[in-house]
């Protein structure tokens, strides 16, 4: 029972860690976002899957596909 509670505690403070940034921030977005914008999530350097943008093109992913 005492495990269940500790569980739950965390949650809680994990969702409002989450509510609390999302407030916080700017018509509550997260910024970077895109997975491309991370070199170890992207070693090949390929273009965002959402918005189409390469790495070193990374300012904001609004989700708008650029065009090719």
């Amino acid at each position: 029972m005492q495990l269940l509670l500790i569980t739950i505690l965390l949650l809680g403070l994990a969702f409002a860690g989450i509510a609390i940034k999302i407030w916080g921030k700017k018509d509550g977005k997260f910024a970077g976002t895109c997975a491309s914008q991370s070199p170890f999530l992207n070693k090949e350097g390929e273009a965002c899957s959402f918005c189409g943008k390469l790495p070193d093109e990374m300012s904001d992913c609004s989700g708008e596909k650029k065009a090719n």
